[in-house]
């Protein structure tokens, strides 16, 4: 691992190494470039703070730690009377880890307002499949009708579950997957959902950002 830019403090990493650059280390949001998706260098990632973005055009994996941490506690997400009618009345039925590689799927074709395209290719289905066939990685699906309409994953690091996609095919079938998670981890001692970056989105459930630094501690504890 050395130091491509020293103003912008960017890490190009080790091919041979699974190390990662330390919180002091850390000046920007992208932290390091390179390296591969082995699964211990993604949990050494996760375990350190960081995460894959996406794979950029000279075809280097981009590692970030926001400066600002959007977390949500699973007790602060906020239901809605709407989406209360949605989880009683609307006739989802809520899965998990029953169907990973489509819900990867179908968070790579969902377009998102401002996106042209998601970060999510084959090589990202293909590591965190991978990932989840080694118990890490989690998926939450939400059906209509027997069809998958709605879901999310993400992994489960030091007690926390590191969201990385969602989608929805209908009206509020993400929002019930997430709440559907946030329950689930009241009763399994998952003390923090990782968001990763802001979106309006989110802080209408009840997520927030709290500084890297912050994060770290929680993450360490």
């Amino acid at each position: 691992m050395k130091l491509l830019d020293i103003k912008e403090k960017i890490w190009l990493l080790d091919e041979k190494s699974f190390d990662f650059p330390k919180l002091e280390d850390m000046e920007n949001d992208l932290v390091a470039i390179g390296g591969d998706f082995h699964p211990q260098r993604l949990l050494n990632a996760y375990e350190n703070g960081l995460f894959p973005w996406f794979i950029d055009d000279y075809n280097y994996i981009n590692w970030y730690s926001p400066k600002k941490r959007m977390v949500l506690y699973p007790d602060d997400f906020k239901v809605s009377k709407s989406l209360k009618k949605s989880i009683l009345n609307r006739g989802f039925e809520v899965k998990s880890n029953t169907n990973f590689i489509e819900v990867m799927q179908n968070c790579k074709n969902t377009r998102r307002k401002h996106e042209s395209d998601t970060w999510i290719d084959d090589n990202f289905i293909k590591a965190y499949t991978l990932m989840h066939n080694l118990e890490f990685a989690n998926s939450i699906e939400v059906y209509l009708d027997k069809k998958l309409v709605g879901g999310l994953y993400g992994l489960i690091i030091n007690n926390i579950f590191c969201g990385e996609s969602m989608f929805s095919l209908v009206n509020d079938a993400s929002k019930v997957a997430f709440f559907h998670l946030c329950e689930w981890a009241k009763n399994s001692n998952i003390k923090l959902i990782d968001c990763q970056v802001y979106n309006k989105h989110l802080e209408s459930l009840g997520a927030y950002e709290i500084s890297r630094e912050e994060y770290f501690r929680i993450l360490k504890s």
